[in-house]
């Protein structure tokens, strides 16, 4: 079950866990992109049991995707490591046609997701889900929190073929207690309402990464005026849990996607086709990126700028259950050192 905001964070959980994980695995080869530092990487480079199995490819991820495959090639589970705009759209090609249509047993850590970055557009990954969902064999993973980023290194490791893992860079929250277990074949129900029995709810929320704080956040004033909420985390995008999404959505009157990505061709249009293809007649609404380039400003600012935040997915979920003038304030939580609040 989730945790009650603010959250308690953790510092690099993905390089604790991978360096855990390949102390006892010695297939495991790490890459870099001269960002070793930046994603949590520098734990492993830095352990003497490890060191001779990371590799700095410098700025340069086409040639680091090649050198990815031909080791995978040899038998090894690759981690290749960077900001997820620079593995993503950069090294497309080299992606494609070495990595997803060889099948190969890489895994593809991209950090920094959509407005996560204060950097701009050159830096800001509001694409890579809908990149890498489009190509075969891949599996596409977007975690919530520090529980799930723990569990996901084993996860991904031990799952055939290429997967791309989304994180956030740095200190990560803590939503769900030590009794959460990632499963990347189902989407699960984290917070269902507890009020409606086997009624239909007003609306179901489905979040991912970032978003799932929020989705929390918000569900919990939709609650308190009056609403029936459920929160699904959907931690694999592609392939999609579409029989527990289709479930979800036949017992709730709207649906609500959430994301920190572009609306276009990530989660909210994933579900958008489950829906769709299922004759399933719920409104649906996105929240996430609209069609436009990101700016340079803090995550806090952008998310609030481009409609991410806890209080957009609360004035969504009321316009769609006829409420849009009654509508609850989505507060600011009082946050101290080591903490962190959902947007």
């Amino acid at each position: 079950m989730p945790l009650q905001p603010p959250y308690r964070t953790i510092l690099k959980p993905y390089g604790r866990a991978l360096v855990r994980y390949a102390a006892d695995h010695s297939e495991v080869i790490c890459l870099g992109a001269d960002l070793t530092r930046q994603t949590e990487t520098d734990l492993f480079r830095d352990d003497p049991r490890l060191a001779s199995r990371f590799f700095n490819g410098g700025m340069a991820e086409q040639n680091l995707i090649g050198l990815a495959a031909g080791m995978a090639r040899e038998g090894h589970t690759v981690f290749v490591n960077t900001f997820g705009v620079f593995a993503t759209r950069r090294p497309f090609e080299q992606v494609a046609m070495q990595i997803a249509y060889a099948g190969l047993n890489v895994k593809i850590v991209g950090l920094m997701p959509g407005l996560s970055s204060p950097g701009g557009p050159s830096h800001q990954a509001i694409d890579d889900v809908a990149l890498m969902r489009a190509l075969p064999n891949f599996t596409v993973v977007d975690v919530a929190d520090a529980t799930e980023v723990t569990q996901a290194v084993a996860a991904v490791a031990q799952r055939p073929g290429p997967v791309y893992l989304r994180l956030k860079r740095g200190e990560i929250p803590v939503i769900f207690d030590d009794d959460h277990v990632l499963d990347l074949d189902r989407v699960k129900l984290v917070d269902p309402d507890p009020h409606r029995e086997h009624a239909a709810v007003d609306t179901v929320i489905f979040a991912s990464g970032m978003l799932v704080a929020s989705a929390l956040r918000a569900a919990a004033a939709l609650r308190a005026a009056g609403l029936t909420v459920d929160v699904a985390n959907v931690t694999t995008i592609k392939p999609l849990d579409e029989t527990t999404v289709r479930a979800l959505a036949a017992n709730a009157r709207s649906v609500v996607t959430a994301e920190n990505h572009t609306v276009i061709g990530g989660l909210g249009s994933a579900v958008a086709e489950v829906l769709a293809e299922a004759g399933l007649g719920a409104p649906l609404r996105r929240i996430g990126i609209p069609d436009t380039f990101g700016r340079a400003a803090s995550a806090r600012f952008l998310f609030a700028e481009y409609g991410l935040t806890a209080q957009h997915i609360v004035d969504v979920a009321c316009e769609l259950a006829g409420r849009g003038h009654d509508r609850p304030i989505v507060g600011e939580l009082e946050t101290s050192a080591g903490s962190y609040s959902p947007v």
